[in-house]
């Protein structure tokens, strides 16, 4: 096999996949990888999100693959990657809240910097406190914010005020959600229909 083919096949098998509990609510995302282990071993279903037509693995294999690009190939088959999976046994949603740490904050942030809006890559963000620990701040999700090398030298250990910068939006507390560690960009538009609040913020962003 070509190392450009391994290569595409590998990046199909770490793509998103949701799941579902019995009662049909997200509850995590897996990869593709693992979600096609969980339906071999019957542990879950693979769900059609247009028809909601839940399928075995031997029914799965059977059919066509629609979209060439999510296609997952072996030696004898061709099957495609699952968007969705039902869980079989009851899975319970989860409440507890989003753990602040650096990488959830460069999610909730979506690695753009909070103060002039420039999307950067991490080497180029980092986490400030917009009340400087100088003067009392704390390091939680209400006073962190990512901010660009340029911005950060310019606000130093200076409060809003002080650096004549503005925030683009309060930093605030995320809910816990099953995208809590995907970037927008990774999530699959089939999701909306098997979740409420992501389909609401959809319709708030267009």
């Amino acid at each position: 096999m070509r190392p450009t083919e391994t290569a595409r096949r590998t990046d199909i098998l770490d793509r998103a996949t949701l799941v579902l509990n019995r009662s049909w609510r997200p509850v995590h995302v897996t990869t593709v990888r693992r979600a096609l282990c969980m339906v071999f071993r019957e542990a879950a279903r693979i769900v059609c999100p247009e028809s909601l037509s839940t399928y075995t693995f031997d029914e799965w294999v059977l059919q066509p693959v629609m979209m060439a690009d999510r296609a997952v190939r072996s030696p004898s088959i061709r099957i495609q990657a699952p968007e969705v999976v039902l869980l079989v046994h009851y899975d319970r949603i989860p409440c507890h809240e989003a753990p602040f740490t650096r990488r959830n904050l460069f999610l909730r942030d979506d690695f753009t910097c909070q103060y002039c809006g420039r999307r950067c890559s991490t080497d180029h963000l980092s986490v400030d406190h917009v009340l400087p620990r100088s003067r009392g701040g704390n390091t939680s999700w209400e006073n962190c914010v990512l901010a660009c090398v340029g911005c950060n030298a310019r606000k130093a250990d200076r409060t809003l005020k002080e650096a004549g910068l503005h925030l683009l939006r309060p930093p605030v507390r995320p809910r816990w959600t099953p995208y809590l560690n995907l970037r927008p960009s990774q999530r699959m538009d089939s999701w909306a229909r098997f979740a409420p609040e992501q389909k609401r913020r959809s319709a708030s962003t267009s």
